[in-house]
C-alpha cells in the first residue's frame, strides 16, 4: 500500500500545477489589463481565458497520447508543457505572446485532468480508489492555495511582479517531471496493449497477498468483450456518456471558474480594498483545502452520491445568500463569507467527487476516450464562462450571474437524486458490466454487484 500512496501521490502532482496554473494568472488580471491597454472583451478571452482554450484542446486530444503512449508517458509530457509555459509567460513582453505559452500550459492541465485521475483509478484497490483518485483533487486545491499565497506575497515587489507570478510555476514543473519518472506503468494499460508480463509484475505489486492470476484474468475478460473499433459514443455506452456530461456540465455551472479566475475582482466589487481583496484570497484557498481534505476522507465512507447530496445543498444556499448581497447592496466581508459557504460545498461534493466518478465509469479499453470526453465538456464551459465574467457584470450584474448560478445548482440536485449511481466500494471491471447497455445501463445492479462482493 506504501508504493501505491507514492506513486499516487507522485501522479496527483499533475493536479497542483494544474491548480497553481488556473489560478495564478488572477493575482496579474488587472495589472496585465493595464500594462497592455486590452478592452474588457480582449482581456477576457484572449489574455484571461487563453489558458483554458489550451486545456479544451488538451482534454480533446489528451485521450489520444493517454490511450496510446500510456499514461505514464503522458503524465511527464505534461511536466515539460508546465514548464515551458511558466517561463515563456513569464519573459512574455505583449499579450499574444503571453497568451501563446498560457495556451500550452492550459494543454498541460487539459491533459492532466485525464491521465492522472485515469492512472491512479487502474493502479488503485477498489477500498481505497476514492481517497486515492481524490489525492488529485486534493492537489488541485493545494496549488489554487499556493498561487493565492504566492501572488499575495509578491503583489507588493514592483511593476514586473506579475512576471515572478506567473514564473514561479517553472520551479514545481520540474520536480513533478523528475519525480513522475519513477513511477510504473498502469497495469490496466498495459494488458490493453498484450504486455502481459509487465503488467503481472506491476499487479504483483500493487496487490500482495493477492490471486494475481485471478484479478488478470477479470481485467482480461472484460478486454476480450471489446468489439475492435468501438467507441464511447456508441449505444453500448450511452449510460457512462450522460453521466460524465452531466458531472462535468453541473461542475461549471456552478460558476466554480469564473469565481477562481476573478476572486479579488468580485471581492473588490463587494466593496474590500484591493489588499483586503487579495487577502480574502488566500483565506478561500484555506476553505477549499480543508473540505477537500474532509471530501477525500469521507468519499470511501459515505460514497460519491452522499457527497454530491452536501455540495448541492450547499451550493444553493450560498449562490443564493450571494446573490441577494448583491441585490441588496450587502457590502463588506459578508459577501467573502458566503464565498468561503460556496467553495466548501464545492470543495466536499464536485471538487472531491468529478474527477474521481468519470474515471470509475468507463471500461479500461475506453477510459482514456471516456475521460477526455468528460474532461472536455467541463473545459469548454470553464473556458466560456469565465471569459464572459467581466462583460456579465458590467451588463446584467453580478446578482443576477450568481443567480443563474444558483438555478444550475437546484437541477445538478435532482440529477443526483433520480440519475447517478453510487460507484463506492466496487472494481472497475464490476462498474463496467453494471453501467454498459449490454447490462441495461440500470444505476440498480451497481448496488446488486456491491452487496454481492
Amino acid at each position: 500500500m506504501k508504493k501505491i500512496l507514492v506513486w499516487s501521490i507522485t501522479a496527483a502532482l499533475a493536479g497542483f500545477l494544474f491548480g497553481f496554473d488556473t489560478v495564478v494568472i488572477s493575482g496579474a488580471d488587472k495589472k496585465l489589463q493595464l500594462l497592455w491597454g486590452s478592452s474588457d472583451v480582449f482581456h477576457g478571452t484572449i489574455v484571461m481565458a487563453m489558458a483554458l482554450w489550451g486545456t479544451v484542446v488538451g482534454a480533446l486530444l489528451g485521450g489520444i497520447p493517454t490511450n496510446r503512449l500510456g499514461r505514464k508517458k503522458t503524465l511527464f509530457w505534461i511536466g515539460i508543457f508546465y514548464t515551458v509555459s511558466a517561463l515563456g509567460s513569464a519573459f512574455s513582453n505583449d499579450p499574444i505572446t503571453f497568451a501563446f505559452f498560457r495556451f500550452l500550459g492550459g494543454l498541460g492541465v487539459g491533459a492532466s485532468t485525464i491521465a492522472a485521475p485515469a492512472y491512479i483509478s487502474e493502479i488503485a484497490p477498489a477500498k481505497d480508489r476514492g481517497k486515492l483518485v481524490g489525492l488529485y483533487q486534493f492537489n488541485i486545491v493545494f496549488g489554487i492555495l499556493v498561487a493565492f499565497f504566492s501572488n499575495y506575497l509578491l503583489s507588493g515587489i514592483g511593476e514586473n511582479a506579475w512576471r515572478w507570478m506567473v514564473g514561479v510555476e517553472a520551479i514545481p514543473a520540474v520536480i513533478y517531471t523528475l519525480f513522475v519518472m519513477t513511477v510504473p506503468q498502469s497495469p490496466r494499460w498495459l494488458l490493453t496493449k498484450l504486455r502481459t508480463e509487465e503488467a503481472l509484475n506491476v499487479l504483483k505489486v500493487i496487490n500482495p497477498g493477492q490471486d494475481v492470476e485471478k484479478l488478470m484474468l477479470e481485467i482480461n475478460q472484460e478486454n476480450e468483450n471489446k468489439v475492435p473499433g468501438e467507441n464511447i459514443f456508441i449505444k453500448k455506452y450511452r449510460f457512462p456518456l450522460i453521466l460524465a456530461f452531466c458531472m462535468a456540465f453541473f461542475n461549471q455551472a456552478s460558476g466554480i471558474n469564473a469565481f477562481l479566475y476573478y476572486a479579488p475582482r468580485i471581492l473588490e466589487e463587494a466593496g474590500l480594498g484591493e489588499s483586503t481583496a487579495l487577502l480574502s484570497s488566500i483565506g478561500i484557498g484555506v476553505t477549499n483545502l480543508l473540505f477537500t481534505l474532509l471530501g477525500i476522507f469521507l468519499i470511501d465512507r459515505l460514497g460519491r452520491k452522499q457527497l454530491m447530496y452536501l455540495g448541492s445543498i450547499g451550493y444553493i444556499v450560498s449562490l443564493t445568500l450571494v446573490s441577494c448581497a448583491f441585490f441588496l447592496e450587502w457590502e463588506g466581508m459578508s459577501v467573502a463569507i458566503f464565498l468561503f459557504l460556496f467553495i466548501a460545498a464545492h470543495a466536499v461534493g464536485q471538487g472531491t467527487v468529478i474527477w474521481v466518478f468519470i474515471s470509475e465509469i468507463f471500461p479500461n479499453h475506453l477510459r482514456g476516450s471516456g475521460q477526455s470526453f468528460g474532461s472536455s465538456v467541463h473545459w469548454v464551459l470553464a473556458a466560456v464562462i469565465p471569459s464572459l465574467i467581466p462583460v456579465l457584470f458590467s451588463s446584467i450584474g453580478a446578482g443576477t450571474v450568481f443567480a443563474f448560478f444558483a438555478f444550475m445548482m437546484f437541477l445538478q440536485l435532482l440529477f443526483v437524486a433520480f440519475i447517478m449511481p453510487e460507484t463506492k466500494g466496487v472494481s472497475l471491471e464490476a462498474l463496467s458490466k453494471s453501467l454498459s447497455k449490454s447490462n441495461g445501463g440500470n444505476t440498480k445492479k451497481v448496488e446488486v454487484v456491491k452487496k454481492n462482493k
